[in-house]
Formats: C-alpha cells, sequence, structure tokens
C-alpha cells in the first residue's frame, strides 16, 4: 500500500472516530433531557428499568455481532468478576445520584460533576496507581479543590451531588481501566450482576401496591424501555471513538456533555446559577484548560 493510500485511510478513520466521539458525548449531553420524560418516577425505580433494559438491548447487540464468546470469558475469570461486581456497584451509585439529581432540578449541579470528573480521575491515579502528576495537573487539581472549599464555605455546604457523580464515575473509570474486560461486554456484566437486585426491588415494589411497570402510563414505559438504548449506545460509539482517535482528542470531547447538561439547566429548565455556583463554575473551566494545556502538549511530546 503507497503511503498516500496508507495517509487517506489513517485521515478517514480520524474522521470516524471524532464522529463516533461526539455522538457519543452528545447523547449522554441529552440524558438529562431525556430521563425527564421519567421525571414522575421515583429514580430508583428508573434505575431498576434501566439495568433490566440495558441487559435486554446490550445482550441482542453481542449476540448479533457474534460477541458472546467474551461474556463467557469473563465468567470463566472470577478476578474480572469480582472487579466487574464492584464497577457496578460504583455505577449504579452514579446512576441513581444523576436522576436523583434531574427528578429535583439539579442539572445544573450534574453538570459540575462532570466538569470536575476529570481532575478527579488525575486524584485517583495519583492515590490509587501511584502515578506522577506533572506541575499544571498538580495547579488544575489545586484550582479544583479551592473551587468545592469556597463553595463549601460560601453555600454552606458542600456540593455533595456534584462530587458524588464525580467521584463515583472517576472510581468506575479506574476500575474499569484495570479490568481485562471490553466495553460492552463488561456493561452487561455489570448489568447482570445488578439485575437480581433490580428484578427483587421491582417485585416488592409492585406487591406492595406500587407502580412497578408504569402499564398505565405508556409514553412513560416507552422511555423506561427506551433507557436500554440511551445507555448502550453511546457507550459502544464511544468505543469505536477510543479506537480512532488520540486520548487528547477523546479528553476534549467530554467537555461537550456537561456544557449541554449547563446549557439546558439554565436556558432550558430556568435553573438558576447562583454566584457561588458561577465562581465554582469559573474556577473549574480555569482549572480544566491548564489541564487540557498540559494533556496537548504531552501529545505533542509523544508525536
Amino acid at each position: 500500500m503507497s503511503q498516500t493510500a496508507s495517509s487517506a485511510e489513517a485521515n478517514d478513520e480520524l474522521r470516524q472516530g471524532v464522529l463516533f466521539g461526539l455522538s457519543a458525548y452528545g447523547m449522554w449531553g441529552f440524558l438529562p433531557a431525556y430521563y425527564k420524560l421519567t421525571e414522575t418516577v421515583a429514580p430508583d425505580v428508573v434505575v431498576s428499568h434501566r439495568i433490566i433494559w440495558s441487559i435486554i438491548f446490550v445482550g441482542l447487540f453481542l449476540y448479533l455481532r457474534g460477541r458472546w464468546p467474551e461474556v463467557r470469558e469473563v465468567f470463566r475469570q472470577p478476578r474480572v468478576l469480582m472487579c466487574l461486581s464492584l464497577s457496578a456497584v460504583l455505577i449504579a451509585v452514579n446512576w441513581l445520584v444523576f436522576l436523583w439529581a434531574i427528578t429535583n432540578h439539579r442539572v445544573v449541579d450534574i453538570s459540575l460533576g462532570y466538569f470536575i470528573n476529570p481532575l478527579v480521575s488525575i486524584l485517583v491515579g495519583l492515590v490509587v496507581l501511584h502515578e506522577r502528576m506533572s506541575r499544571w495537573q498538580g495547579i488544575a487539581v489545586g484550582i479544583a479543590v479551592l473551587s468545592v472549599a469556597l463553595q463549601a464555605v460560601l453555600a454552606g455546604g458542600l456540593p455533595w451531588v456534584s462530587l458524588m457523580l464525580a467521584f463515583s464515575f472517576a472510581g468506575y473509570g479506574y476500575v474499569r481501566k484495570v479490568t481485562p474486560v471490553k466495553a460492552t461486554p463488561g456493561l452487561f456484566v455489570e448489568t447482570i450482576v445488578l439485575l437480581p437486585f433490580s428484578v427483587l426491588y421491582l417485585v416488592v415494589l409492585a406487591v406492595s401496591g406500587g407502580d412497578a411497570l408504569q402499564l398505565d402510563d405508556l409514553p412513560v414505559f416507552a422511555a423506561l424501555a427506551g433507557s436500554g438504548i440511551v445507555t448502550a449506545l453511546p457507550l459502544i460509539m464511544f468505543s469505536s471513538a477510543a479506537r480512532r482517535v488520540p486520548l487528547f482528542m477523546l479528553g476534549l470531547m467530554q467537555y461537550l456533555a456537561p456544557s449541554l447538561h449547563l446549557l439546558f439547566a439554565v436556558f432550558v429548565w430556568g435553573e438558576e446559577l447562583e454566584p457561588t455556583k458561577l465562581l465554582g463554575f469559573v474556577m473549574i473551566w480555569g482549572a480544566l484548560c491548564i489541564f487540557s494545556y498540559d494533556s496537548w502538549r504531552r501529545y505533542r511530546a509523544s508525536k
């Protein structure tokens, strides 16, 4: 193959990767809007449905792609299964807090949490993996810590929704990073681990007289059933992007989702962006600019 043909193929792969990445983060950015459709349903019920419908959709996807051997391989490795059980708990906590925040009109806090997340991931790497922080990373993390501290003092309490989302997702990312399993089979096994608890919860709710299936409201039931697609499809696209684009570019794309969250919260749902929260956002954005600059500098050095 000529060098020109090889370069053209690489450029096509990069373009596809960018499209997959923007699609994934765009879908994640619209998730609060999607789950406004299920706002009348308790967050714990929505999470239970999300787990069940994710199993159905992801299982069908893996079957059609002929990837069941990857799932069977996970169940032959007790250590991998144990790690995925831990990541399942972390993502369930993340989903529950995320949905609670939507129901209680706290989407601004969701946005802040996912802006903080990359900086929390640096802390996880420092503490757990004993990675070394660069000077610029240290400055970025320091600004983020100062931002949270100022919000705690000025607003009279820690932004717990943002911190729960940031730390649960950073912890989830760390566990999945050290677990040798691909994204989609891993999600399927995680939901399998959570399935008994979800089914048991819905059964107990139904027996006690609660509306576990939401069959009386077909649009809401359809939205609950669609949660399997909106959970799995962005992850599948993200996996496709991760194989095609540099991590530096993927890191910049991740800011699309919390930016959309913030725009929806303030301009569509009329949530108030209080001065203390605005100060926190400004400081976090400054920290992320430093973090992004450092990532770009490292990427250029590696090239």
